[in-house]
Parts: structure tokens; C-alpha cells; sequence
């Protein structure tokens, strides 16, 4: 039995198998990428793999804000605004019924 010397078993222990679902569009672009340039597929993954995490990360969005603006002093009591709508909700409640009539 022959065995592989040291620096042929370090290369071949430094790459790892997996399976990756990869969306076919992204994978038609790789391949077509990888064809354009004349490289392996998996030279080409493991490149752009690398690049990606050595880029430097991306600046966050700034939060949305929206603008406000001043209503006015309240037209009624707001501490009962729940009692408010359930009576504003009956009373079209009551005129919707009338013109059934």
C-alpha cells in the first residue's frame, strides 16, 4: 500500500465537500463566469467566496424616519377614545339599518 507523503495529505485535508443549493440563475452566471475565463467552477466559487468575506462589511441603512406633525388639541376626552369609536361605530351602525327601510 502506498501512502500519499505529508504535504499530499495536508492538501487534500484542507478541502472539504458540502452541498450548497445555489439559485439557478446565480448558477447559470457562475458557470457562464467560470467558462468565460476558463476556469474550474469551483476555482471560480471558491474565489468570489473569498473576495465576499474579505470585503468589508456593508454600511448600515440609515433608520427610516418619518416627519410629524402637530394635530391640535384634541376635539374630545382621548382618555375614553375606545368608548368614542364604539359609539361612533353604532351610530353607523343605526343609519345604515334606517335607510334599509
Amino acid at each position: 500500500m502506498v501512502m500519499p507523503c505529508h504535504h499530499q495529505r495536508d492538501a487534500l485535508a484542507s478541502i472539504m465537500r458540502t452541498t450548497v443549493d445555489i439559485e439557478p440563475g446565480i448558477l447559470k452566471a457562475l458557470k457562464r463566469e467560470a467558462r468565460k475565463h476558463n476556469v474550474p467552477f469551483r476555482h471560480l466559487l471558491n474565489r468570489l467566496l473569498r473576495q465576499g468575506l474579505a470585503a468589508p462589511p456593508e454600511k448600515p441603512a440609515e433608520p427610516y424616519r418619518l416627519p410629524t406633525f402637530s394635530m391640535g388639541a384634541p376635539l374630545f376626552n382621548v382618555d375614553k377614545a375606545l368608548s368614542v369609536a364604539a359609539s361612533m361605530e353604532d351610530e353607523e351602525t343605526v343609519r345604515k339599518l334606517l335607510l334599509r327601510k
